[in-house]
């Protein structure tokens, strides 16, 4: 109970920290603040704040989310999932609305770790959560383009449709210089991606848009002429002003916060643990989350949660504790300090090219195009939950999405269910249970896997391949007790066979009924491969194994 609330870096600090260790961190945190800087000025401004509101919530927010949160390499920051609800905020309430509601948000994420409410991300279904994710990349590529292009308009229409109508109606404005700046700074970024990865692309981009701006002497907007003054350092911690009426006011945008921080928080603390072959603590990192959010609201900035592009390159970058985070939350502090005025040479246009990658990675659209390819539940859920997201509201969303696969999903297992009139059983069903085990040969493991294979155990099957140890040569997952794959089962099935392959294990599955077998299939996990095969009974199974550990190659079918 006490360690499932122990802070990560405390638990880091009393394994013992080695010189060694905070040389890899500190590489690793100053990595990492150079791809963070330039996106943080660029998140600022897209949720209608300035750039320095952004560089304040990566100082503040990220430093305790990785002193205090409950995953050893994981960054928090500012992130695109938020720009939309803080545009709206700031319209609606007003910056010191936005304040408040990051306050409320921050109690509720520590409330939701205190009262255990960690796992239950998993509960979240995997066509909606990439739904939303999808539509808020349309959302944010969508506000780049009058800065990406140039426009001649004094004000941006916040809805979809009237801000595309307002587009269209000022295309002859665009300018040239501009689009030629904006287009460069892309066309880096792409390059760099492509052919030099481990380069900071962003921040190349950044440098030589601005250096080329100012040399040339380019009539282009930048963050000088944009925001002229913009103050050096961090500011005086202060509360907003509060009062009953706003509170109320702000509430709901506080739990939407606080819902887009938990939830991203957490998938990202689980693709660290993918990555680093990690375990975090669920509960402890919704409280770190949360005072990161107060801390970042009483400094001025934005709500804050884990980023998973921030992590990945922190855990590539050699990271191994959550120092790494707290450094690179450091190194941001010295050029808010220092290195503020430079910000004013830099292009608009440029730090739209950055938000349209940022949006093109958050997309997910390998992700959305493989959900398009599963029965007509999932697509339904997908695709009502990317239009609610981009046409009407995130929170609206977020719950008809929910609501709809909770629906769906009873739905599916009415009709799973059968009666059974002959008195028989199935033989398998009886010997699924205790012996599963007493023939099984050294390098081979098993699992049973028992009842529908859901959004709300799929985490499961991964967890149980990490908590093996050493990995077996060869996974034995019985299935014929499994009459219902959905989406997300089919998503961590994948997760699982590529993480096994990974590690040098060949996956079998026996006794596969036809439901889950035909979602298989949509995904291009239906047939013998080098990675996955199939037995129609556990027998055959174990003979396959036998087979597979004999042969230094896989066995045909």
């Amino acid at each position: 109970m006490t360690a499932s609330y122990t802070p990560k870096l405390v638990t880091v600090l009393r394994e013992g920290y080695a010189p060694a260790t905070f040389w890899r961190d500190a590489i690793a945190g100053l990595t990492v603040a150079i791809v963070a800087l330039p996106l943080a000025m660029a998140l600022g401004i897209a949720s209608g704040a300035s750039p320095d509101k952004g560089l304040v919530t990566a100082v503040v927010a990220g430093f305790l989310i990785s002193a205090l949160g409950g995953s050893r390499v994981q960054v928090g920051g500012p992130t695109g999932a938020f720009v939309v609800v803080i545009f709206n905020v700031i319209a609606q309430h007003g910056y010191d609305g936005l304040l408040v509601a990051t306050l409320l948000a921050g109690l509720i994420l520590i409330a939701a770790g205190v009262f255990r409410l960690g796992r239950l991300i998993k509960y979240i279904p995997h066509p909606v959560v990439t739904g939303f994710t999808a539509g808020i990349a349309v959302i944010i590529a969508s506000s780049q383009v009058k800065d990406f292009l140039g426009l001649a308009i004094d004000k941006v229409p916040a809805d979809f449709i009237p801000k595309w109508q307002a587009y269209l109606g000022a295309i002859s404005t665009i300018h040239a210089a501009t689009v030629a700046v904006g287009a460069g700074a892309l066309a880096i970024i792409i390059v760099l991606r492509k052919f030099a990865p481990k380069l900071p692309g962003f921040l190349i981009a950044v440098v030589v848009s601005s250096v080329a701006v100012a040399v040339l002497k380019l009539p282009v907007d930048t963050i000088g002429s944009r925001f002229p003054d913009i103050p050096a350092g961090l500011p005086m911690p202060a509360l907003p002003a509060i009062s009953l009426a706003k509170l109320n006011a702000v509430l709901p945008s506080a739990f939407t916060i606080a819902f887009l921080a938990g939830i991203e928080a957490l998938l990202s603390a689980v693709v660290a643990d993918g990555m680093a072959g990690t375990r975090h603590r669920s509960n402890q990192e919704l409280i770190g989350q949360g005072v990161a959010n107060l801390g970042s609201a009483l400094f001025g900035g934005l709500p804050a949660t884990g980023a998973i592009a921030r992590t990945a390159t922190n855990i590539r970058s050699g990271a191994k504790t959550p120092v790494a985070g707290i450094m690179h939350a450091v190194f941001l502090l010295l050029f808010v300090v220092f290195g503020v005025k430079l910000m004013a040479f830099v292009p608009m246009t440029a730090l739209a090219a950055i938000l349209f990658m940022v949006a093109w990675g958050m997309s997910e659209y390998e992700r959305f195009i493989a959900l398009l390819r599963m029965p007509n539940s999932d697509r339904a859920v997908l695709l009502l939950t990317f239009g609610l997201t981009v046409l009407v509201d995130l929170t609206v969303a977020i719950g008809v999405g929910v609501t709809l696969a909770s629906l769906l999903f009873m739905t599916h297992m009415a009709e799973t269910v059968e009666v059974d009139a002959s008195g028989t059983q199935d033989p398998d069903v009886d010997s699924e249970d205790v012996h599963q085990r007493d023939a099984l040969p050294a390098g081979v493991e098993v699992f049973r896997i028992t009842g529908p294979f859901f959004f709300g155990v799929a985490g499961e099957l991964l967890d149980t391949l990490r908590r093996v140890g050493q990995s077996p040569r060869v996974i034995i997952l019985r299935m014929r007790l499994v009459p219902l794959l959905d989406a997300s089962g089919v998503q961590a099935l994948g997760e699982f066979i590529e993480q096994a392959h990974i590690a040098g294990a060949q996956v079998v599955l026996s006794g596969v009924q036809q439901q889950p077998k035909t979602m298989l299939e949509r995904v291009r996990l239906g047939g013998h491969s080098d990675k996955l095969f199939y037995a129609a009974d556990f027998a055959n199974a174990q003979a396959l194994a036998l087979r597979l550990l004999e042969s230094p190659e896989p066995p045909r079918p």
